[in-house]
């Protein structure tokens, strides 16, 4: 290999590198974010002023299939990235398109939450505790919008361009974000929706 070639392979290590270390901060300032929500929610839980509480607020069937439906998710994210990892780019593709499925499956099923909630009179101006369960749902939602987006872009990019450096830093970089969801909805599902089943 030439001195070029080896400066070329190095400057785009440190290149990566760089990005990594800045995605990095990114998901810990997207952490800090969540955990603000989850402290507002904490806060505001007993601000329902005798109307609707936590109890009887989710279906918990249809909140277990939403979080089976994220969990799977992961786990398609991680048979991607083992394809990727063989260099094998349709499994990577189809894996990712797996992927995309269930978390859109997921968002399909939020979104039906939504509406069902308002259309039994229980929307966020209601009070403080519905408010904050809009706010931190809504906002995991829309984390998981963007990581169907991102998912639908880093496909194409594969389809089109095929594997390389760059390519393999950006999905990584994009199943730390997945995964990272996957721990929020868990915070969730055990702060927000199961005590509304204890209770």
């Amino acid at each position: 290999m030439s001195d070029a070639s080896q400066l070329i392979d190095t400057e785009e290590s440190e290149t990566l590198a760089a990005r990594e270390f800045g995605f990095w901060l990114f998901l810990m300032s997207d952490a800090i974010v969540f955990a603000l929500l989850f402290a507002t929610y904490a806060v505001l839980s007993q601000g329902h002023g005798g109307s609707q509480g936590p109890a009887g607020l989710f279906d918990l069937t249809r909140s277990g299939l939403e979080t089976g439906l994220l969990l799977l998710s992961s786990l398609s994210f991680g048979l991607a990235v083992l394809a990727l990892d063989m260099d094998r780019r349709w499994p990577t593709i189809f894996w990712l398109l797996a992927t995309a499925l269930l978390g859109l499956s997921f968002l399909v099923l939020e979104i039906s939450d939504f509406r069902d909630l308002i259309a039994r009179g229980l929307a966020p101006q209601e009070n403080g505790f519905l408010s904050a369960v809009f706010v931190l749902i809504g906002a995991h939602g829309l984390h998981v919008a963007m990581g169907l987006l991102w998912i639908a872009i880093l496909s194409a990019q594969l389809i089109i361009q095929g594997i390389d450096a760059p390519f393999r830093s950006r999905l990584l970089r994009l199943g730390y974000y997945w995964h990272f969801l996957d721990i929020v909805w868990i915070g969730i599902y055990s702060v927000v929706i199961l005590p509304g089943f204890i209770t």
